[in-house]
């Protein structure tokens, strides 16, 4: 394989043989065929993006949560929107019953 031709689970799978240092690292390069300083460097790589992971799925879940929390607080005003518009269609339906023609003159404007 070329210089850039390791792709990131190979260089993943490497770097989790050498750190579960059941073999030595160039045992290890030489069953994949690579310079043992190639693994150190991947392993070192490895090591100082490793804290990258955990911060963004707590990112990720912490975003979650406010979505479900939004989406939650959304749901609960739609149910009020339309609660709210039956009882005015409501009372206008009565007020138009109780008031008739003077419906109009008594709140200036026409039932909707």
């Amino acid at each position: 394989m070329g210089r850039t031709g390791y792709n990131a689970k190979f260089k993943a799978d490497c770097v989790i043989e050498v750190l579960a240092g059941e073999e030595h690292i160039s045992t290890i390069a030489a069953r994949h065929n690579l310079n043992p300083n190639m693994l150190r460097t991947w392993k070192k790589e490895f090591i100082e993006k490793s804290p990258q992971l955990f911060e963004g799925s707590k990112q990720e879940r912490d975003k979650a949560a406010r979505e479900r929390e939004v989406n939650e607080e959304r749901e609960e005003l739609l149910l009020k929107v339309g609660q709210l518009t039956m009882e005015r269609d409501w009372l206008k339906k009565k007020s138009m019953e109780i008031f008739g023609d003077e419906y109009e003159k008594r709140f200036g404007r026409k039932p909707v």
